[in-house]
């Protein structure tokens, strides 16, 4: 570009009578203008500097009647963005789930939502409703830019403008997503109450705390920060959750991990690899705990084996609520390569968006299961190397056996 202007430059001179017009988005010199330049060009002395500037003057005339006046369309579709959500809108509710991972209701809850208390404003060219579907659409199915400029016939720069216009206002949902229901812990979850198992132990507990693993995108000099035992990039994810299976805090990379300090008398549950201290009670260690351990080995013996039985009965809360959170949003498998504090916002609002699912569906397929089946737990889409390692050791003395 800088070389072009300097050919402009040089054609144009110190002459004056040119302008822009913004309605067609062109240069505007009369005709005379044009004729006299290149004709003077021509007859000049013939020398190597004026056939120069007569090739530059009339590439940059070719480029710009190219570019700017005989554009020939990209998105010229008739089945637009727009066509299609309302095809949607009208169809099957499952086509809706699939593509955005919620109902049409709670599509437009969301999008009313977003409108009238966290500051996103329609465009001339562009809905409410379509800005916050290219939004799912990229997170849910982990689509390109390209292809959401197929699928909704924008330009690339307003697609990647839309999808950060949008975020800051998942963002401000966030806030109000992400927090305690029952700040004060004045209630007893009904999860304990209804629950004899429960009642009689946790009757004070409030929540459950773990850490999980999603995608991370990172230049290649982060990258050895970013690889644990998982083998791929991840984020570490700290996070806390009521029974509801709701986030109630987070931390990720190990920033702000102040979690708030439970009221005197009250705790989460965590696993061993927390320390027992106050507001946070672990298992006994070297006792059975897991609900596997459980399931091939027996009934629980003794009052340790009984009280661990129960714990990871009841802390197993996380990992159901990570495993729906996680298998609902394909980016969080696949994260594309945004800068790294867009993957970390990326994070926070896909919870606020899980809570808001919660709260908000009467009925939603991912939780619905999860609520009849009790003791079902998804698998983690990373998995630990050194389980890995142990399961494919244990195939291969099959495989020779």
């Amino acid at each position: 570009m800088k070389d072009q202007w300097k050919m402009w430059k040089a054609l144009k001179g110190n002459e004056t009578g040119l302008g822009w017009d913004p309605i067609k988005g062109t240069v505007v010199a009369p005709d005379e203008w044009w004729n006299k330049k290149i004709k003077r060009m021509i007859w000049d002395d013939d020398n190597d500097e004026v056939w120069q500037t007569t090739t530059y003057a009339i590439d940059i005339i070719c480029s710009y009647y190219l570019s700017y006046i005989h554009k020939e369309p990209c998105m010229d579709s008739f089945h637009t963005g727009l066509v299609w959500l309302q095809e949607i809108m009208r169809g099957n509710e499952r086509r809706c789930v699939n593509l955005f991972r919620m109902d049409k209701d709670i599509l437009i809850k969301l999008c009313l939502d977003l409108e009238r208390h966290y500051k996103l404003k329609c465009s001339k060219k562009m809905t409410i409703l379509e800005k916050v579907d290219i939004f799912l659409y990229v997170l849910a199915l982990g689509a390109s830019n390209r292809q959401v400029q197929e699928r909704f016939q924008h330009l690339g720069e307003t697609v990647s403008g839309n999808f950060h216009e949008v975020l800051k206002a998942m963002l401000r949902l966030s806030i109000d997503m992400i927090k305690l229901t029952d700040p004060m812990f004045s209630n007893i979850p009904p999860e304990i109450l209804n629950d004899d198992r429960y009642m009689s132990y946790f009757k004070d507990c409030i929540g459950a705390i773990d850490e999980t693993h999603v995608s991370a995108c990172v230049q290649e000099e982060n990258l050895i920060r970013f690889i644990g035992r998982k083998w791929v990039p991840t984020q570490n994810i700290m996070a806390a959750c009521s029974f509801d299976m709701q986030f109630t805090f987070y931390a990720i990379n190990k920033q702000n991990l102040n979690f708030p300090k439970p009221p005197p008398g009250k705790y989460y549950v965590v696993d061993a690899g927390y320390q027992q201290m106050e507001g946070y009670l672990a298992p006994y260690r070297g006792t059975r705990y897991h609900l596997p351990d459980f399931q091939r080995g027996g009934r629980p013996r003794g009052l340790k084996e009984i009280f661990n039985r129960w714990h990871s009965s009841l802390r197993c809360c996380i990992e159901r609520t990570f495993g729906v959170w996680k298998a609902r949003w394909k980016i969080l498998r696949t994260m594309p390569p945004y800068s790294f504090y867009v993957q970390r916002d990326i994070v926070v609002v896909f919870m606020a968006l899980h809570n808001y699912i919660r709260r908000k569906a009467l009925v939603d397929p991912a939780f619905e299961r999860l609520d009849k089946s009790p003791n079902f737990i998804p698998p983690d889409i990373f998995r630990d190397a050194d389980d890995i390692q142990v399961e494919e050791s244990s195939q291969k003395r099959e495989h020779f056996k």
